[in-house]
């Protein structure tokens, strides 16, 4: 049957529908993932249109999958990082949905004082267990909408819940006509999405989604779970790893609308950021992150990557305040106690510290030379650089106010005697023998030495 399909314009063929494969034994795709190896990355060189939706936003995990890999937050703790959230995403609420866990009477708490500061984004979501007691349960706390765990994968369905396909996939219906019945709206997780039989069972099980949501006349949200990051953002991939094949054939041929798509992703392979822009440019409108990226293992999709990555291919940051990225890397460091690593992009202190001295010369002379963009604008960091053999008094000088963001008043010149005290010990380091760059933590260390405890080393 041809009929003109109302995204492309063209006649196609829509006649065939993809049914369960309800096999004997799991796939466990072994020619890919034989586990004593590492995963292969096949191709098929077929090519799927790139189709990138009208709007694309930002959800958030930060304390649901992300709060599961680190002490978990304080209800104070979690408020805080809500109203940081708020604030970078903008009026417009780029950064759209958050999701939080309710098991608890400290969850409950921490949901409700959200609530309370009546701020219209993130929306509020939660992540449940599937039992007719949560979903009121969600209900009654006024929640629209909740995640719940569907694995698609034969790893999951045979050797983890010791099912069938069919029965596996029973079981998830069942699931979400409780949650219809509760009227909740349902975001089915499909789990280890990467290493299922796509169009075995994916594509059928999203099929029967798509028809019950029609029937109920309650949206279902996808998300595509990449738990073990190893999708592959490259075209002509295979799948089950190919995203932009997956993302297309979850729109192509379970009809799963741009905006009830999202893109969950973790960085096993350090492909988490690159992917998720892929969904995107595939015609996913939601990209799952979390703050600073935590997550299980090696971690989700860093939420402040995906405010840049937003503004690269929108060309605007559409309201969004990325200097409040800075303010949220501080509150980790110094009410969270997280230890953020020094090199991560935006977020870590020397991500913009320029340590080579030639490097250093020519920051020196023009920023824009080895700074990636006006980072004092934009994140309100400014670039730095690192002292060496060939930092004069002026130079130790910029780099103490720099260091430690003085300003007016509080700067120091270079004939301060901190200045003058740590260029005489830099100077006599280098004459001892001395070629490697002196660390931030070598330098704050004299600083506090020789300013008498004015200037404290930072943690």
């Amino acid at each position: 049957m041809l009929d003109i399909s109302p995204k492309t314009n063209l006649l196609e063929e829509n006649e065939y529908k993809y049914s369960l494969q309800d096999v004997a034994e799991p796939n466990l795709y072994r020619s890919y993932f034989s586990y004593d190896e590492v995963p292969k990355v096949a191709f098929n060189h077929r090519r799927v249109p790139m189709n990138m939706p009208e709007e694309i936003w930002i959800t958030d995990t930060t304390f649901r999958d992300g709060q599961q890999s680190i002490n978990p937050y304080t209800v104070d703790q979690i408020v805080d990082l809500y109203k940081f959230m708020n604030r970078l995403g903008g009026p417009y609420g780029i950064i759209r949905q958050t999701e939080f866990f309710i098991y608890s009477e400290k969850d409950r708490e921490a949901v409700r004082r959200c609530q309370d500061l009546g701020l219209k984004f993130p929306e509020i979501t939660s992540w449940i267990r599937a039992s007719r007691e949560d979903f009121k349960l969600v209900k009654d706390m006024g929640i629209r909408e909740t995640g719940i765990l569907v694995s698609c994968s034969d790893y999951h369905i045979f050797n983890k819940l010791k099912m069938t396909r069919r029965q596996a996939m029973d079981m998830y219906l069942a699931t979400v006509s409780d949650a219809f019945e509760a009227g909740v709206m349902p975001r089915c997780h499909l789990e280890d999405i990467t290493r299922a039989d796509f169009y075995g069972f994916v594509v059928p099980f999203v099929n029967e989604l798509m028809k019950m949501s029609h029937d109920a006349k309650i949206p279902v949200r996808i998300r595509a779970c990449d738990t073990m990051g190893y999708g592959i953002p490259f075209t002509e991939v295979s799948l089950p790893r190919s995203v932009p094949g997956i993302i297309y054939g979850l729109q192509h041929y379970s009809d799963v609308e741009s905006e009830m798509l999202e893109w969950h992703g973790h960085n096993d392979f350090y492909k988490a950021v690159a992917n998720a822009s892929t969904a995107w440019l595939y015609g996913a409108s939601a990209v799952n992150c979390s703050l600073l990226g935590i997550g299980e293992r090696t971690g989700n999709v860093p939420l402040e990557a995906m405010v840049f990555e937003y503004a690269s291919l929108r060309g605007s940051l559409d309201g969004m305040d990325p200097t409040v990225i800075t303010e949220i890397a501080e509150y980790y460091k110094n009410e969270i106690g997280y230890n953020i690593p020094p090199m991560t992009p935006f977020v870590g202190r020397n991500f913009n510290v320029t340590r080579a001295g030639i490097h250093a010369d020519g920051l020196l002379k023009d920023e824009e030379i080895y700074n990636i963009f006006n980072t004092e604008k934009i994140l309100n960091r400014p670039a730095m650089v690192m002292i060496n053999k060939n930092s004069g008094l002026a130079g130790i000088a910029y780099w103490i106010n720099q260091n430690y963001r003085l300003k007016g008043d509080q700067e120091v010149t270079k004939k301060d005697d901190v200045v003058i005290k740590l260029k005489a010990w830099v100077d006599s380091e280098y004459e001892g023998g001395r070629t490697a760059t002196l660390s931030t933590e070598e330098l704050e260390s004299r600083i506090e030495e020789f300013s008498n405890g004015k200037y404290k080393r930072q943690v």
